[in-house]
This record gives structure tokens, C-alpha cells and sequence, in this order.
């Protein structure tokens, strides 16, 4: 279980203190699909560096498993919006890389690849290097070199923020058919209502900065879920109900800036 335990950050520019989370309580159960929703620069990214390991909390502290997070850590595996391939090395060898650095044997760092590989419909590509594969494929990389390592949480910031719109449809359907298999806590970042709604158990919409979960809602939607989906009176109900939250924190953020 990942466990946010009324975790500030404030960051310090110019001598100037900005506030960029306040006050965030949020449970992730094991094996759920949650994600995050909320106005541009409403600390997101940041929160979720945090749980990361590759910031701190000014105030508070997130729990794996009841374990304070300190730091990065093997239990976490992180997917980025740009692809973080290395470009000198083949598919294979990025999905290993990880297994490798454990100190794994050879017979459970090739299981490990060839699982992920498969899950992830890149066992054909496995040979090619970075610089021939399109976007989505890179971002497909990504994810088997993340699960590879075998985390408890996968953590997602906007991965596919930079695919196109038929790419980014491909990679939610391939993303929950991973999940499916490999039973991961995941905590995923997007700006896309649709997408959000469409990959989760919770969503969590935030509020503008300093960013606060300002409310928690629960996806019913059954599973699989296939695009479709989209359509249905029950999943355009939810969109309307975040929309609107977003657009009351972009509306109260307006009048303040005019008065």
C-alpha cells in the first residue's frame, strides 16, 4: 500500500517561497489503478517525484508498505513523458539493463525480458536499437524496462503526453492489458479526463496550487474495458463531474489574478 501522509512541498526561488502541495492524504491500494487529474502546475509531477525518491517532502512523508520512501528505490519503478532509452543499446539490453545492475543470474535476467517483451508486443523489435522505433514503441520500452525490475508500484508522468491520438489510444488498451497481467500498483499523471477515467479504479482530481486532492472519485466502470466504453451515459456522468471540479479551480483561479 502506498500511503500519503499530509505531505507539503515548498520550493525556493529568489529568496521567494512557493508553495507547490498542501496538506495531500491519499491511500493507493495494492494492485489498484489510480490516477491523478488536476490544473496545469498544481504539483502533479511533483508529488509524484516525490513518491518517486527524486524529491523531497518539505513537510509529511509517503509510506510503501508502511516504510518511509527516502529515496529511489527497486520497489518503485518510474516511466517518464520523454522516452529515458539508451540510445546505445538494443531494445533487450534496455529491458535488462535493470535485472543486470541486481546482479541477477543470466537465466532470470533472460525470463525477466523475454516475459516483458512479450507483454509489451516488442518481442520482434528486440534486437533494433532506439533510433528505429517509433514513438510508441519507444514509450513501450519504457514500460517492459520499468516492470522488468519487478516493482511493487509502477509510477506514470504523462506517458503518453507527446504520442498522437490513435498512438495514445493503442498504448491505454496495451498499458491496462500489462496491468491485467501483472497485477501492479500503479499511480499514473495526466492532464486527459478521458484517459484518466478510462484506466481507472480512482481518480484523484486536485486542486490549483498549492496542489490538494480535492476530491477522491471512485471509476465503477467494469473491466475489460475496451474504447467503447467512451460512450456510455456512465462514463460521460464522470467525465462531466471532473471537468467541472477543474474548471471551479480554473474559475476561482481567474477571479483572483482579476481582483
Amino acid at each position: 500500500m502506498l500511503l500519503f501522509k499530509e505531505v507539503y512541498k515548498t520550493f525556493t526561488s529568489g529568496g521567494t517561497q512557493v508553495n507547490a502541495l498542501q496538506n495531500i492524504n491519499m491511500t493507493v491500494k495494492p494492485r489498484e489503478f489510480a490516477v491523478i487529474v488536476g490544473p496545469s502546475g498544481c504539483g502533479k509531477t511533483t508529488l509524484l517525484q516525490i513518491a518517486a525518491g527524486l524529491e523531497y517532502a518539505s513537510q509529511g512523508q509517503i509510506l510503501l508498505d508502511n516504510k518511509p520512501i527516502m529515496g529511489p528505490g527497486p520497489e518503485r519503478g518510474m516511466v517518464f513523458q520523454s522516452y529515458t532509452l539508451f540510445p546505445w543499446l538494443t531494445v533487450e539490453d534496455n529491458v535488462a539493463f535493470g535485472p543486470r545492475q541486481s546482479k541477477l543470474d543470466n537465466s532470470e535476467v533472460k525470463s525477466r525480458v523475454d516475459r516483458y517483451l512479450e507483454v509489451t508486443g516488442l518481442t520482434k523489435f528486440r534486437q533494433l536499437y532506439p533510433r528505429a522505433l517509433s514513438g510508441g514503441m519507444k514509450q513501450r520500452v519504457a514500460i517492459a524496462r520499468a516492470l522488468a525490475n519487478d516493482p511493487e508500484v509502477l509510477l506514470m508522468d504523462e506517458p503518453f503526453a507527446a504520442l498522437d491520438a490513435q498512438t495514445r489510444v493503442v498504448m491505454q488498451e496495451l498499458l491496462l492489458k500489462v496491468w491485467e497481467n501483472t497485477h501492479k500498483t500503479v499511480l499514473f499523471i495526466t492532464h486527459d479526463i478521458d484517459e484518466a477515467i478510462f484506466l481507472a479504479d480512482t481518480v484523484q482530481v486536485m486542486s490549483r496550487q498549492p496542489g490538494s486532492i480535492k476530491k477522491t472519485i471512485l471509476v465503477p466502470l467494469p473491466r475489460p474495458r475496451e474504447h467503447d466504453l467512451m460512450l456510455t451515459p456512465e462514463f460521460i456522468n464522470l467525465k462531466k463531474e471532473i471537468v467541472e471540479l477543474i474548471w471551479e479551480e480554473s474559475k476561482q483561479a481567474a477571479q483572483e489574478v482579476a481582483g
